[in-house]
């Protein structure tokens, strides 16, 4: 049993770390562009498509799998800057409602061509042959590959965090959220670092797609289930906080992980009930901060 538990942990912590990828992204662009990008979760979904199609197609060279996931990556960063551009820029002076119905729109638009290019039939991919099979940890038995989505996650969270606190552009972001105006007066260019931004939040999310594809197959319907796992983070870490994001996809991994071991039947309740609390309790999530400050 007590092997059984280790498991569902890591299980729970790499489908967590995947669910983070997606909602940082979402995070960054709500956080920075009061954008709430209803299509993040479609972006994730062609993220995965592309990942799984330019992994299969370069099958016989050497790093495939790899150069499938960069490449996805940066597609859907150069996708999400056509849709800021041609879609969010024309609407952010509008009220919000304006821009939940537009990306509500290109999600169901993105659902269709996924559909036109790849089918209704679930898409696969091989792991990396170094990545296949169980790992023995003090007599235990444990994924690969889900170990290396682990460590791949919280590297990413680590990078993001110097990123944003430590690099110029990091402090360019952190500025344009407090106050557009005095940025663009100081000479910042705000539209470029609104498309920047969101690039890398959809960069984000396709990376997430893109790693996940290997352990379930690809196929419609996986935007909508991410999308709802994203927003309990988003909610339960609290609005804009990359940490909060962080801790709070841990918590949902690990909580979906033991729901399905210990009550399977009202599993898919558990990650709601712990948004519940946290709304009840402190309803500016986990790390964030109340609007009033």
């Amino acid at each position: 049993m007590f092997e059984v538990i280790i498991f569902q942990i890591v299980s729970g912590l790499s489908e967590g770390m995947v669910v983070f990828l997606c909602a940082m992204g979402m995070t960054l662009i709500l956080g920075s562009l009061k954008v709430l990008n209803i299509a993040h979760g479609s972006i994730y979904m062609l993220g995965a498509y592309l990942g799984v199609m330019i992994s299969n197609l370069l099958t016989g060279i050497p790093g495939h799998f790899y150069l499938g996931i960069v490449l996805s990556t940066i597609l859907c960063a150069l996708f999400g800057g056509l849709v800021e551009i041609l879609v969010i820029r024309p609407i952010y002076k509008l009220n919000e409602i304006y821009q939940f119905v537009t990306t509500y729109g290109v999600t169901f638009i993105m659902m269709d061509v996924t559909k036109i290019i790849w089918g209704g039939a679930p898409q696969t991919v091989n792991q990396p042959a170094y990545l296949q099979g169980p790992v023995s940890l003090s007599g235990i038995l444990l994924p690969k590959y889900n170990l290396a989505l682990i460590i791949f996650g919280i590297a990413v969270f680590v990078a993001m965090h110097l990123f944003i606190n430590r690099s110029r552009f990091g402090l360019i972001i952190r500025g344009v959220t407090v106050d557009r105006l005095v940025m663009s007066i100081f000479g910042t260019n705000v539209p470029q670092t609104y498309t920047l931004v969101f690039m890398i939040g959809c960069g984000l999310a396709g990376l997430g797609g893109a790693i996940i594809a290997p352990l379930s197959a690809v196929s419609p319907g996986i935007d909508f289930s991410v999308l709802v796992k994203a927003f309990i983070v988003i909610i339960v870490g609290g609005f804009g906080s990359l940490n909060g994001a962080f801790l709070a996809s841990v918590i949902v991994g690990l909580t979906n992980a033991c729901g399905i071991l210990f009550a399977p039947k009202v599993a898919l309740g558990f990650p709601f009930f712990i948004m519940l609390v946290v709304l009840i309790v402190r309803p500016w999530g986990l790390l964030g901060k109340p609007i009033r400050e």
